[in-house]
Parts: C-alpha cells; sequence; structure tokens
C-alpha cells in the first residue's frame, strides 16, 4: 500500500504540478457536463473556480456564460489557463488566501483539488467569499474499476507505487465545517474518454505521485502501462479505446 500522506508530503507533492503544465492541459480529462450542472445553483451568475489549474472547468464555466473568476497557485499552470482563455479574470492565489472581497461568488467549484487545501483555513475562506446560500461544489474523476482492465491498470499502479505518498481522492475530504456548511451531497455521471496507448500514460503522468518518482522509476513505469494498453485481452488490437471515467461531485451551501 501507499504510506500515508503528510502535512510536508502534501505540499511536496502539490508543487509538482507546474512541472508538468503543458501535459496537463492535453491528458487530463475535463469534467461530466452534467456534473458541472448539477453543482451550480440556477441563479449562479458569478462563479469562483478555486484551484483553477489549466482551466479546463474554468473553459466549461465561460461556455455557460457564467462571470467566472479563476484562482490558481501554480505559475506555469496559470500560464496555460491564460494562454487559453485571455478574458478571464485569472488570478494567482490559494484555497486559503483567495483575494476576493467578502460575499463576491454565488458558486465556489473545486476539481480534483481539495485534497491539497490547507484545512479549516479553506473552508473559512470559502464561507467569506461565497453568498449565503451559495454552493461549494467538488468534483473529481474516478477510473471505473468494474472494467477488467481498468482493474489490472490499478493493480499495476498500486504495486509500482508500494511505499510512495499518496493524496487521497478530494471527494474523501468534501465535508466542510459544519459550523459555515450544510451536510454534503453526493451524486455520480459518466464521463468516458477516446484514448489511445500514449494517452493513457499520458494520463498517468499527470498524477502527482508518477510526477515524483525518480525518471528511471517513471519512465519504466509509463512503459508498463502503454505495454497493458497494447496487450491486454480487453484492448488487443484498438488503436484507440473507451478509458471509462466517472465524475463523482458533492456539493453543500453555506449556511
Amino acid at each position: 500500500m501507499a504510506t500515508a500522506l503528510s502535512a510536508d508530503d502534501r505540499r511536496r507533492l502539490a508543487a509538482t504540478f507546474g512541472s508538468v503544465a503543458d501535459l496537463y492541459e492535453r491528458a487530463r480529462p475535463g469534467y461530466a457536463p452534467a456534473a458541472i450542472d448539477w453543482l451550480l445553483p440556477p441563479t449562479a451568475r458569478r462563479v469562483l473556480d478555486l484551484a483553477a489549474g489549466t482551466g479546463k472547468l474554468t473553459a466549461a464555466l465561460v461556455d455557460r456564460g457564467l462571470d467566472v473568476v479563476a484562482v490558481e497557485p501554480a505559475p506555469e499552470m496559470l500560464a496555460q489557463l491564460v494562454a487559453r482563455l485571455s478574458t478571464v479574470d485569472a488570478r494567482a492565489g490559494t484555497a486559503e488566501h483567495t483575494g476576493l472581497p467578502d460575499n463576491d461568488v454565488d458558486a465556489v467549484l473545486i476539481a480534483a483539488a481539495l485534497h491539497w487545501f490547507e484545512r479549516p483555513a479553506a473552508d473559512h475562506e470559502i464561507a467569506r467569499v461565497l453568498r449565503p446560500g451559495g454552493v461549494v461544489g467538488v468534483f473529481t474523476n474516478r477510473r471505473d474499476t468494474s472494467r477488467p482492465w481498468m482493474h489490472d491498470l490499478n493493480q499495476l499502479l498500486t504495486a509500482r507505487l508500494v511505499g510512495w505518498p499518496r493524496s487521497p481522492r478530494s471527494i474523501e475530504a468534501a465535508t466542510f465545517d459544519p459550523a459555515l456548511f450544510t451536510a454534503p451531497e453526493r451524486t455520480e455521471f459518466p464521463n468516458p474518454r477516446l484514448v489511445d496507448a500514449d494517452g493513457l500514460a499520458d494520463m498517468v503522468a499527470t498524477r502527482s505521485y508518477v510526477i515524483a518518482l525518480p525518471a528511471s522509476e517513471r519512465s519504466a513505469l509509463l512503459d508498463e502501462v502503454r505495454r497493458l494498453a497494447h496487450t491486454h485481452p480487453d484492448l488487443a488490437g484498438q488503436e484507440n479505446f473507451e478509458l471509462p471515467y466517472v465524475t463523482v461531485a458533492v456539493r453543500s451551501r453555506r449556511k
């Protein structure tokens, strides 16, 4: 098993993403549109994309005609976002110090990032910038391991990462301070995407625990991922195949 994630490990792993910003933008999937719709209040007009990364979620919010502010701590990730979405209000900041005024937004959406936040400081900052009754929404993509080849991919990653610290999923941390927020509601939406062997390896390569591996170990692991894609009985002979993701969404309201 992977070791428990200490506070120091969390900060160290969170800092790795800047080194793969280009790859992250290219390889990471977006989120199921139905999940975004479920998380957004019907009356939402101004929305904070917190820890926005390269802007995968930001773009989907802009496409919905919303007034979006994107806050991201990593300069390299923020640069990718600004290059893609030059008209968005994109700012350097953290979940603990967004720089936004009080009661500024109708919703705060957090995509695959909550596990990097300092709690409870981030809970208080989110409550501060949210208007009363506003929604904090958290979502992540998980692999559907009911598919045999996905189960085998998970087994491969688990076996190769014994002893390496790995972050918990955002969804596991998606209960906010009950003095500030209502109890969480949770649901799931299918979010498949089409990839090839290199695309699968690239997706794995954007995981913090893989980025942090020594170069030789990382290269060997990614070669094994490609080999699985080429030889697994479920995938052999397929140049492109479906990567069965599920977007898991959790929402709470500011009291």
